[in-house]
């Protein structure tokens, strides 16, 4: 980049002046802006690099009268504490924020009423799109009275089969799990989840025990363990677990709260973790996750990617090149010392 493009001191630089120190055309440096059209990678750094050098500032009101567009975008979650919506929101932000586009978060607390206030306060700010996201995995109904605004549905799912859903490819966190049992010896295997009626408990149970049907073994105790999403569960659980099967070498999981309370179960009964039972949660919720005795081996369903690929999603839905369906986002296995 030139220095000699550099605006006088006390000068406001222009988009111009963008273009001229990242050594592209104007409309390159407005489209690595705005986040609309294609470009290298670097091409995109080489202009954001020139913005931060010039302290450039976009006149977001000419922007809007240029374009037609406001850069917001709203982001509707039910998940009011921020378990989940949090880095969904993180990651969607770190693809929406190269563009200088805003976000604006709603709560709806899984309220019908408050959505709908939510949604035309939206409207009425003539928001550019908007994210959904929630705190469960189950499918919802898509948002209606949205007009032309683009949609796309983040964790959970819409039932539309035109609209536009990332979510955690559950399938693939499960065979994380149970492969890497199966690979330090472990084939007695238990499987301690949520309530039945929650897509994300059903599903990976489900899953579970496809898997090691593959792998010619069945669960422990013959059944799959529903209960509630918390450590008191866990613990309830262990002890159900080893009246019926008390060779059980490895319990996995529906969540880290669940996990978390088998570890402390089993500690309680002097049994071992990893070295006689080994233990897999889910989610990667660092504070339950870390904070385990010993710290939790756990799916990571990786909810700033989800957030960033839903807002990649938006972008090129803006940008009038939707992808509708399901894209789904591939989990991580963190191998702590619990199994």
């Amino acid at each position: 980049m030139s220095e000699n493009v550099r605006p006088s001191v006390g000068t406001r630089a222009r988009l111009a002046d963008v273009a001229a120190l990242a050594g592209v055309s104007v409309g390159t440096a407005s489209k690595a802006l705005s986040g609309s059209g294609r470009m290298r990678p670097e091409t995109r750094q080489r202009v954001m690099a020139a913005v931060q050098a010039l302290d450039f500032r976009p006149n977001q009101q000419a922007q809007s009268l240029h374009s037609g567009r406001s850069w917001t975008v709203g982001l509707m979650t039910t998940d009011g504490i921020g378990r989940f919506s949090t880095p969904v929101l993180l990651g969607a932000e770190d693809a929406l924020g190269a563009g200088r586009i805003s976000v604006l978060l709603c709560d709806t607390r899984g309220d019908a009423i408050r959505e709908q206030h939510h949604l035309r306060n939206l409207m009425d700010r003539r928001v550019d799109g908007i994210i959904v996201t929630g705190r469960r995995t189950d499918p919802r109904p898509p948002l209606e009275d949205v007009q032309d605004v683009p949609v796309v549905y983040a964790l959970s799912p819409s039932t539309g089969p035109s609209d536009i859903s990332v979510v955690s490819d559950e399938k693939g966190g499960c065979r994380l799990a149970v492969e890497h049992l199966l690979g330090v010896g472990r084939t007695r295997i238990a499987h301690v989840t949520g309530p039945a009626h929650h897509a994300a408990a059903h599903d990976r149970a489900r899953y579970t025990e496809s898997l090691l049907s593959e792998a010619s073994l069945s669960l422990s105790t013959g059944r799959v363990h529903y209960g509630d999403w918390s450590e008191a569960w866990g613990r309830r659980a262990t002890d159900s677990v080893l009246r019926s099967a008390p060779d059980t070498d490895a319990f996995f999981c529906g969540n880290d709260q669940i996990a978390r309370g088998v570890t402390d179960a089993l500690r309680e009964r002097g049994v071992r973790v990893p070295e006689d039972v080994a233990v897999i949660g889910y989610d990667n919720w660092d504070t339950m996750a870390l904070a385990s005795r010993p710290p939790l081996t756990t799916v990571d369903v990786d909810l700033v990617e989800i957030g960033r690929i839903a807002a990649l999603r938006l972008l090129e839905a803006i940008d009038a090149r939707p992808n509708p369906g399901t894209h789904t986002v591939p989990c991580r296995l963190m191998v702590r010392e619990s199994a």
